[in-house]
């Protein structure tokens, strides 16, 4: 069974004005294309990250090594190579793009557009596994409980991977975080697999 995803599509007035409202707005750039294998959504930009530019830029965020370390990418990066991760059909975006210092000033508003918004950028490129980062971003884009890991439903065809939240404010066990890292790595793997597979 798939994500409702009726609920997300804008109506074209909706669409404008919420166009308008990022237009102005200093965030993070996605970084996105057609036919990623997988698309990493991050709750939104903190004002730390939107002052060096760059996604997962904290000091404490261990997000980059993690991603290499578990072989999610083949070689290592940092934060300030932030765009090269594209070359390896990874993008990167957010649920809401308001960047604020805590997800605690986000609002209701702020999480009701950013569903629209996602959804929309989420059917365009049509990545072949979606991976939240942090069960609280699932949560506010599914409107439903979740448990880390491989969901049971997919969006818009694509996998979906809820993974524990890298941030400072998240302390899972470097362990326990890693272990969903290789598991996301390895459904990466399958799913492309698969994909060669099939007949053209």
């Amino acid at each position: 069974m798939a994500v409702a995803t009726e609920q997300f599509i804008p109506t074209c007035a909706e669409r404008v004005i919420l166009i308008a409202k990022t237009r102005d707005m200093k965030t993070l750039p996605d970084h996105l294309r057609k036919g990623m294998k997988l698309v990493i959504v991050g709750c939104n930009p903190t004002e730390s990250s939107v002052r060096t530019g760059h996604y997962y830029s904290g000091r404490e965020n261990p997000f980059w090594p993690v991603l290499y370390d578990t072989g999610v990418i083949p070689e290592p990066l940092e934060y300030r190579d932030d765009k090269r991760i594209i070359e390896f059909a990874i993008g990167l975006t957010d649920l809401v793009k308001r960047p604020t210092r805590t997800i605690e000033e986000l609002t209701r508003e702020d999480y009701a557009e950013g569903r629209i918004v996602l959804s929309q950028k989420l059917g365009e490129f049509l990545p072949h596994v979606i991976a939240f980062n942090g069960k609280n971003v699932y949560e506010q884009f599914a409107q439903r409980r979740a448990k880390l890991g491989l969901q049971k439903d997919s969006l818009y065809g694509a996998r979906v991977y809820v993974l524990p939240a890298t941030d400072s404010q998240h302390s899972l066990k470097q362990k326990d975080r890693n272990l969903h890292f290789r598991k996301l790595a390895a459904l990466i793997k399958k799913v492309e697999t698969s994909r060669d597979a099939k007949p053209a």
